[in-house]
């Protein structure tokens, strides 16, 4: 909290080096009730709302924040924010949902604090899309320190046809105490656990010239650092193991290596390749992408055959009309794992030998769940912690098949509505299966109202019904009502 007091009150200080600076300050303010009928929330009303709902069945939160930009001469550009939360049955009954400064030079930022950021470095539609592989808008923003250039840089001299864009960030997560109560006696979780990641994206063509584009890269993630602590049969909090977080600790996250391929790397990595590829016909696009995820380089490489993990999409971007403005279609799969087979011939017969199957998406020995605040960092059909009746930090149900399908429209400019129908099937994973292929179908529908003669104030009515058996059957509705607003500077 010091470093963010100290950081924002830099920027705001910085002296005035504009003869007219262009500069404004807006206001966020949101309340939000859920109320249904299951054991939790329906899925839609839970997933990729940045953490600000819970699964509990009945819920509401009160929102509240700001944020401040000024442009500067000589292409530079000064922000802060600070945006507050609180609640009931909720993960915390108070927190700070985002508190950042950024300073930036023509695409190049800086970016310091908690902030809500999600597509990147991968493009999906946030409002129809059912998430992300490795981070997305499913939890709640991690703090860090992060250098990015967040929309694509043309690399001069190359008319226009090759562009960049990527970040490199280190943080911390904020839930060792949110872990300490969830877990169950004789459970283990974590705390103070340090964050890592970084992405290359290049993208091809001139949409221009010719109206087509091709993007990929590359996203990888991790934690490493801090103390691994189980909760012992009486209650009390015991230290189990002080993971390595010096110096040298961020290089070998940065770089992960392994003396033999017997051996782990560091700290608990993951990431995925990105690919999207889009056409312009006129006043329609067209886009399709793929997100492959992995654990290790099994999965990342071919070393064990063609990629059968992975999300994929198509979005079309209808011109504008009355009723329809974007589609989405969306598959997941994550049952391969690069087979069933975890063999790393330490006490076996071939001590030479390693068969790099199971990778237990989202479960790692040590780091536990790839969560925060028991929600999954990535794809939300890959239910974090939150839904562990046992009081265990794992991610259980990682083997998916789901199909995805969103639509959205905006019938006038005081109206805007959005559906989304999933349906999945959960095989459990290959070290703890599932007595049977659990099947869940999860829907929404939704409708946004932002009245001209109330500036600033709409109000949104969702209902949304869950059917099947993970996480269960439920049938709820959520209402918002916001206000935003600007301060004359």
């Amino acid at each position: 909290m010091r470093l963010y007091q100290t950081f924002l009150l830099t920027i705001l200080a910085v002296p005035a080096i504009a003869q007219q600076p262009e500069q404004t300050l807006t206001y966020r303010a949101e309340a939000a009730v859920t109320v249904s009928n299951g054991d939790y929330a329906p899925l839609w009303l839970t997933a990729n709302r940045y953490g600000m709902t819970s699964n509990e069945s009945k819920n509401a939160y009160l929102r509240a924040g700001i944020a401040w930009n000024k442009s500067l001469k000589h292409n530079w550009r000064i922000a802060a924010g600070l945006d507050l939360a609180g609640g009931k049955n909720l993960t915390s009954n108070f927190w700070i949902q985002q508190a950042y400064a950024d300073i930036s030079w023509k695409k190049l930022t800086l970016s310091l604090g908690s902030k809500e950021r999600s597509g990147f470095p991968l493009e999906k539609n946030e409002q129809l899309t059912s998430g992300w592989m490795v981070e997305g808008p499913n939890t709640r923003p991690v703090p860090q320190i992060r250098a990015e250039i967040r929309d694509y840089l043309d690399i001069p001299g190359l008319g226009h046809w090759l562009a960049l864009k990527g970040h490199l960030a280190y943080g911390k997560f904020m839930d060792g105490n949110w872990q300490e109560d969830f877990v169950a006696r004789g459970e283990i979780f974590t705390k103070d656990v340090l964050y890592h990641s970084k992405s290359l994206m290049l993208r091809l063509g001139n949409k221009d010239k010719l109206p087509v584009e091709f993007e990929f890269g590359l996203l990888t993630a991790a934690q490493f650092g801090g103390d691994r602590m189980q909760k012992n049969s009486d209650g009390s909090i015991g230290l189990i193991r002080d993971m390595p977080e010096g110096l040298k600790d961020f290089w070998k996250i940065f770089f992960p290596t392994q003396k033999s391929t017997l051996e782990n790397v560091e700290g608990n990595h993951c990431g995925s390749w990105n690919f999207g590829l889009n056409y312009y016909y006129g006043d329609w696009r067209f886009r399709a992408y793929l997100e492959h995820y992995f654990e290790d380089h099994s999965q990342m490489f071919w070393e064990y055959g063609r990629w059968k993990d992975g999300h994929i999409g198509v979005e079309i971007s209808f011109p504008q009309n009355r009723w329809i403005s974007s589609l989405v279609w969306e598959g997941l799969n994550t049952t391969d794992q690069t087979g069933p087979i975890l063999y790393d011939g330490v006490g076996g017969s071939f001590n030479d030998l390693q068969m790099s199957g199971g990778d237990n998406y989202y479960t790692n020995g040590e780091y536990l769940g790839w969560q925060h605040y028991g929600s999954s960092l990535g794809h939300p059909f890959l239910m974090g912690p939150q839904y562990n009746t046992d009081g265990s930090n794992e991610v259980k149900g990682c083997r998916v098949k789901a199909q995805h399908v969103g639509i959205s429209g905006t019938p006038s400019d005081e109206w805007k509505w959005r559906m989304l129908v999933s349906y999945s099937r959960n095989w459990g994973s290959y070290k703890k299966p599932f007595d049977k292929v659990t099947k869940q179908f999860s829907s929404l529908v939704e409708a946004t109202y932002s009245p001209n003669r109330l500036k600033g104030w709409s109000v949104t009515a969702a209902i949304a019904i869950d059917r099947g058996n993970y996480p269960g059957n439920s049938t709820g509705g959520m209402i918002t009502l916001s206000k935003t607003g600007g301060f004359g500077l």
